[in-house]
């Protein structure tokens, strides 16, 4: 993807988010964000599918920075040189989405939030299966790598309304209550 590209889907994603925060998802249409960010209806559409794609691509967007190997330091956070480690993957995934409390409560209490959590749940099963390969004796390891991500979606979906938490607590709450 070129800059102007990636400029016009950052444009596309603040406008998208901005909304979330205003209204509620039903509420918003393609139009809105449109006009909000600043691009045409066939731009928009060479981007995103669906009003609902964009959802896919937030989870995505989370998930492929943080499973990238090897993720640049960040203001509020720095992960890099962690590699595959599980605690700093799942601390470091409960930042992003602490930065995007904001849009993401209003999202999950709508009817296509299943499709941010389907999107999480299947990103964190498909980066941990590697991880749980050894997993435990007789159950095998995509079923296990299924569990936990359904686990931490739910984490995830209990923290966004009891958000006094950090996210190495949620992490330590996570990792006491799931076997990795």
């Amino acid at each position: 993807m070129d800059r102007r590209q990636r400029k016009t889907r950052e444009a596309i994603f603040a406008a998208f988010t901005g909304l979330l925060e205003q209204k509620p998802y039903a509420s918003i249409t393609v139009q809105e964000i449109l006009e909000r960010a600043d691009v045409g209806r066939s731009t928009f559409y060479a981007h995103f599918e669906t009003k609902d794609a964009l959802i896919v691509a937030l989870c995505s967007e989370i998930a492929d920075h943080v499973f990238s190997g090897d993720p640049a330091g960040e203001a509020t956070h720095d992960f890099s040189g962690a590699g595959k480690d599980v605690v700093a993957l799942i601390t470091h995934i409960l930042y992003h989405i602490q930065e995007s409390r904001p849009y993401l409560v209003g999202l999950l209490k709508s009817s296509s939030g299943e499709l941010f959590m389907a999107e999480l749940r299947h990103r964190v099963a498909q980066e941990l299966a590697a991880e749980l390969s050894a997993g435990i004796e007789g159950v095998p390891a995509d079923y296990l790598a299924n569990h936990v991500a359904c686990d931490f979606a739910e984490t995830v979906r209990w923290w966004m309304a009891h958000p006094d938490y950090s996210p190495e607590q949620i992490c330590a709450f996570f990792l006491a209550t799931t076997r990795l």
